[in-house]
């Protein structure tokens, strides 16, 4: 048996909104046995469809919902995973083995709350690095300006940048990174953030191509210094969430492709587990592509080698478990790391659990599976509506062709009335690609008017980002 928790990141070192649907996608990684903990009652119609598709059936589970907190159903509040009537109800689901019968503890962020639970149940040895994140390890180990210095540390490839602590810094470090910027151009980077949202793209030249960077925010700088200090005057509060993180700023790179190693880290040593591409439109994430390809050999060694140094360096630390080393290939074929998300990532489930072990792209003849986030341009009234409209289309997934749709979480509005978002993937033939079908759920779907839709309220931001 496992102890599965479908936590996210805690809210005491990064602010989220309403993540109840996102935690669901714990069940692509369940199995026959495994005890589950959410923040609310699973979505049964999701639960059906997912374990439909595993293969694991309903009643080999056990799910618990932990206490609500401070966030109610909508996440998982740390501090309630060890209310003392809730480790009770944990301890006797585990059955008249108690923690004996338990084989690993696993939780979709890596905190000291899990780490206490794991304590309690006297299962701390089977929760790898409990030792290191109960002492904040999950913090350290996701802090985008310590990823810098461990790279640094490691030899591995990074933009040239600076971590900034004050204000002063920032002003400082901008004018210079500007100076020698071949690009003209920096990102500002907040320490703790996903997709791209805490990432702000400082730009002199308007006509310059962002569409594709991972950066929400676009700011376009006043000619000279002034024009740097007024900026920092009005963002340093939200770059270092009011003097409490440090800022880390460094080169644009325009035109870079953004790809990622993933790799496992255990007391063993590490080994890599997949290798992927992002894609992002509008600066905000549209979709990944897995397995990577469309690379060159050289690339993929540089990709793989770096990622590899990083999940060592993180190893030797004491972080233990799956983590996604973040880099870009720049037009000239050199590969720059960028951050290491220290948890389970948003791309675990799709190449682990769906294309590895129900699309299984390895198999000939060959798959890839790109999973999209549905845009804001959709307007999908529900998770049924969205099977059924899969059906007309011809686009469910056929075991059979190992080619169609398989969502990847449950569909939850986050008001009563609103379109749905949620993510989806699509397994189809590389020789082909995965255009055509995307087309026509478009073509179905996008009837909200371009400019009519308020972007913050939908996926890739701050209020909705279905990622790490």
């Amino acid at each position: 048996m496992r102890i599965l928790i479908g936590n996210h990141i805690d809210p005491s070192i990064r602010a989220r909104g309403d993540m109840r649907a996102w935690t669901q996608r714990l069940f692509w990684f369940a199995r026959p046995g495994d005890l589950l903990i959410l923040c609310c009652e699973p979505d049964a119609v999701f639960v059906d469809y997912a374990l439909a598709h595993t293969g694991v059936k309903r009643e080999e589970l056990t799910v618990l919902t932990a206490p609500a907190g401070a966030w109610g159903n909508r996440l998982l509040d740390p501090a309630s995973l060890t209310v003392p009537a809730f480790v009770e109800q944990v301890r006797a689901a585990l059955g008249p083995d108690g923690g004996g019968a338990v084989s690993e503890v696993f939780a979709l962020w890596p905190s000291a709350a899990v780490a206490r639970l794991a304590n309690a149940l006297g299962v701390s040895d089977r929760f790898p690095g409990a030792a290191f994140f109960e002492q904040g390890g999950g913090e350290i180990g996701n802090n985008k300006a310590n990823f810098r210095a461990l790279a640094a540390a490691s030899g591995v490839p990074i933009l040239p940048g600076r971590i900034c602590r004050s204000r002063a810094e920032a002003i400082e470090a901008t004018g210079a990174l500007l100076e020698t910027s071949a690009s003209g151009a920096v990102v500002v980077k907040q320490a703790h953030n996903g997709a791209g949202v805490g990432n702000q793209l400082l730009v002199r030249d308007q006509e310059m191509a962002v569409d594709h960077v991972g950066a929400r925010h676009l700011h376009h700088l006043a000619p000279g210094p002034d024009g740097i200090t007024a900026y920092w005057a009005k963002r340093w509060p939200w770059a270092s969430r009011e003097d409490r993180w440090p800022v880390v700023i460094e080169e644009f790179a325009p035109g870079a492709d953004a790809v990622y190693s993933e790799h496992y880290t255990s007391d063993e040593g590490t080994r890599a587990t997949e290798t992927g591409r992002l894609h992002y439109v509008g600066r905000r994430l549209s979709h990944q592509v897995v397995p990577l390809n469309g690379v060159t050999e050289p690339v993929r060694t540089a990709l793989l080698d770096g990622g590899t140094r990083l999940a060592e360096a993180y190893r030797s630390m004491g972080y233990r478990g799956h983590l996604s080393a973040d880099a870009l290939v720049l037009p000239g074929g050199r590969v720059v790391f960028t951050e290491v998300n220290a948890q389970v990532s948003g791309s675990l489930h799709i190449y682990q659990s769906i294309a590895h072990g129900i699309v299984e792209v390895a198999a000939a003849p060959a798959r890839q599976v790109v999973e999209y986030h549905v845009p804001p341009t959709w307007a999908v009234s529900s998770f049924t509506a969205f099977l059924a409209a899969l059906d007309e289309l011809g686009l469910t997934y056929d075991p059979a062709t190992r080619m169609g749709v398989i969502v990847s979480m449950p569909a939850i509005p986050l008001a009563p009335g609103e379109p749905v978002q949620f993510v989806f993937c699509i397994a189809y033939d590389p020789a082909e690609g995965h255009a055509g079908a995307f087309g026509r759920l478009d073509a179905r779907f996008a009837t909200v008017p371009a400019g009519t839709y308020d972007a913050s309220q939908h996926i890739g931001t701050g209020a909705v980002s279905f990622s790490s």
